[in-house]
């Protein structure tokens, strides 16, 4: 009997899967290209990341989707996630040094797993990378000899005295330099250590990422930009955004994107675990809006238990936000023991009108990460 008619769709599977091969040898051949332009842009010093250059390829592609009929929003998910492979393979061609002169990169800290990741950026951009470890500090003074630029990548709580006991006899021009999360603290601590350069800086994301395009690094001025202006020039040369802002502002916003944020969903870990909750039931039946938030929630208790209590515990004056969330609970709970469905109504009209156009842009965003998270759902 003809396969045709033990199957009648072999003949349309067998044309999909020729389409599939298709598709596979021309994202092989975008990836080739995209080797040949970072090879071009580490030559010439241009970014990883341009965000002008990738809306417009975008909107381009767009129009030739819906001019074919095909949806504008599938080619644009396609080109996505392309694009996220592209810069990991662009960033593999090296980056172009924008400082010949700095000296060694010494980075304290250097084997935990953000002072290795800026170790990395560094030696793909041309850098002699030194590290020094807690048990390296007899051999301090040579590995400070010749740098030019000194980073602290240490856990919080030990950072501000780290920098004030050890760090008072770097070069004068050297570059002083810490990757903390908190700000304000290690900032007045370099400053009173060391009479050259200082920076502070806050990388906006995890030692896990593949790429920084598109990431974000946080900078609070110290003192003599112009002589560590190089290094931020270089870290968007990386791909990620510059964000200036004043360290007690950093600070203030900190206690509620991380210590809030991490306490919160802390204590959400800790009442699934004090229930017993049966995860993989929970996740057979959950919604693809609670599957992302649990993931999230499971995201955190696969991290150091030690960088998020020093995460939490850095500002004691993230103690007031937390409290206060704790106090909108209470009112919350009592709200639903008083059974009053009006002022539920009320309250979410009110903070609804206080999120304004916010609330459409997130609700597109979420969109479409619930989209990419039903698309990995294995029933």
């Amino acid at each position: 009997m003809p396969s045709s008619q033990q199957d009648p769709l072999a003949s349309l599977r067998d044309e999909i899967d020729q389409c599939d091969s298709q598709l596979l040898q021309l994202l092989r051949r975008r990836l080739d290209l995209v080797a040949e332009v970072g090879k071009v842009k580490h030559k010439h010093g241009l970014p990883i990341y341009v965000p002008s250059r990738e809306a417009a390829m975008l909107a381009r592609r767009r129009q030739d989707a819906a001019s074919l009929g095909v949806s504008p929003q599938l080619i644009e998910d396609v080109l996505r996630r392309v694009m996220r492979e592209s810069y990991v393979n662009e960033k593999d061609a090296g980056f172009k040094q924008v400082n010949t002169d700095v000296g060694d990169v010494v980075i304290i800290g250097g084997q935990g797993k953000l002072g290795q990741l800026f170790g990395q950026m560094l030696r793909l951009s041309g850098y002699q990378v030194k590290v020094l470890e807690k048990d390296d500090w007899q051999q301090a003074d040579m590995l400070f000899a010749n740098a030019g630029l000194v980073i602290v990548s240490v856990p919080i709580a030990m950072t501000s005295t780290l920098i004030r006991n050890k760090l008072q006899t770097l070069p004068e021009n050297c570059i002083l330099a810490d990757l903390t999360s908190i700000k304000d603290e290690p900032l007045q601590a370099m400053l009173a250590a060391h009479k050259g350069p200082v920076v502070g800086l806050h990388p906006m994301f995890g030692p896990d990422v593949a790429s920084l395009a598109k990431q974000l690094v946080v900078v609070c001025h110290g003192r003599e930009q112009e002589q560590y202006q190089w290094l931020l020039d270089q870290i968007e040369i990386w791909g990620a955004s510059i964000a200036v802002i004043e360290p007690t502002e950093h600070d203030k916003v900190m206690q509620i994107v991380q210590a809030m944020r991490h306490f919160s969903t802390f204590i959400y870990g800790v009442n699934l675990c004090n229930n017993n909750v049966d995860l993989a039931k929970l996740l057979a039946l959950s919604s693809p809006i609670y599957r992302l938030e649990l993931a999230m929630v499971g995201r955190l208790f696969a991290q150091d238990p030690a960088l998020y209590a020093d995460i939490i515990f850095a500002q004691k004056a993230s103690i007031e936000p937390i409290h206060s969330y704790l106090q909108q609970y209470t009112q919350g709970v009592d709200m639903l023991h008083r059974g009053d469905r009006q002022q539920f109504i009320a309250e979410f009209t009110r903070v609804s009108d206080w999120f304004g156009h916010f609330a459409d842009q997130f609700q597109q965003e979420s969109r479409l990460l619930l989209q990419s998270v039903n698309d990995q759902r294995v029933l």
